[in-house]
C-alpha cells in the first residue's frame, strides 16, 4: 500500500507541478498586458512560491525515491534517464531563470516561455512513465535490483510533508531540506549496499 501511495504522490504533484505553470503563464500573460498589473504579478508570486515549488521539489524527491526503492533503479532505462535529465533542467529554469523574473520589471520573454515550456515539459513525463519508451541503457546489470521493504516507501511518504511543516513553523515556507538529503544519501548508501553483497546493480 506504501509503495501504491509513493505513486500516487508522484501523480499528484507531477499533474499538479503542470497544471500550476500553466496557470502562471496564464497569470503572467495577463500581467504583461493588463495596465495594472501589480496585484496580478502578486498572484503568480504567490503561485509560484505557495505552490509550484512544493509541487516540483515533492515531484522530483517521489520519482527520484521510486526509481532507488523499486527494479526500475536510477540508470537501468533511457526514458527513467530521460525524466530525470529534464526534471533537474525544470528545477534549474525555474529556480534561477523564471522565479527572478517575476515581477514588472522581469523578462517578458523569460516569463511567458519559461512557464509554457515547463508545462509542455511536464507533459513530456506524463508520456514518458506512460509509454516507458526505449530499450535498456548498455550499462544495466542484468539483474534487477530488489524492491525496498514497505517501511521505506512509507519513509519517503512523510519526508516531504516534513518539509513543509518544518519550514513553514521556521521560515514561513515549505523547504525540501529532508528531500534533498534523502535523495542524495539514499543512492550512495545503496551503492554501498549493493557493492558488498558482491554485485554492482544500478
Amino acid at each position: 500500500m506504501s509503495r501504491k501511495l509513493l505513486v500516487w504522490l508522484h501523480v499528484i504533484t507531477s499533474t499538479g507541478w503542470m497544471f500550476m505553470a500553466l496557470a502562471l503563464f496564464v497569470v503572467v500573460n495577463f500581467a504583461l498586458s493588463a495596465p495594472g498589473r501589480g496585484s496580478a504579478f502578486d498572484a503568480a508570486l504567490l503561485i509560484d512560491v505557495e505552490v509550484l515549488q512544493f509541487m516540483a521539489t515533492t515531484s522530483a524527491f517521489s520519482g527520484l525515491m521510486l526509481s532507488g526503492l523499486t527494479v526500475w533503479g536510477y540508470f537501468r532505462h533511457w526514458w527513467v534517464l530521460a525524466k530525470f535529465v529534464i526534471t533537474f533542467t525544470q528545477l534549474y529554469v525555474g529556480i534561477f531563470v523564471l522565479s527572478p523574473n517575476l515581477h514588472p520589471d522581469g523578462s517578458p520573454l523569460l516569463m511567458r516561455v519559461g512557464s509554457l515550456l515547463m508545462a509542455s515539459a511536464l507533459a513530456c513525463q506524463v508520456w514518458l512513465s506512460v509509454a516507458k519508451p526505449f530499450k535498456r541503457t548498455p550499462w544495466a546489470a542484468p539483474t534487477k535490483p530488489k524492491t525496498a521493504p514497505p517501511w521505506g516507501f512509507a519513509l519517503c511518504l512523510a519526508v516531504p510533508a516534513f518539509d513543509y511543516a518544518f519550514g513553514q513553523l521556521l521560515l514561513g515556507t515549505g523547504v525540501p531540506a529532508a528531500s534533498l538529503l534523502v535523495a542524495v544519501v539514499y543512492p550512495v548508501v545503496r551503492a554501498a549496499r549493493t557493492k558488498a553483497r558482491g554485485t554492482v546493480r544500478v
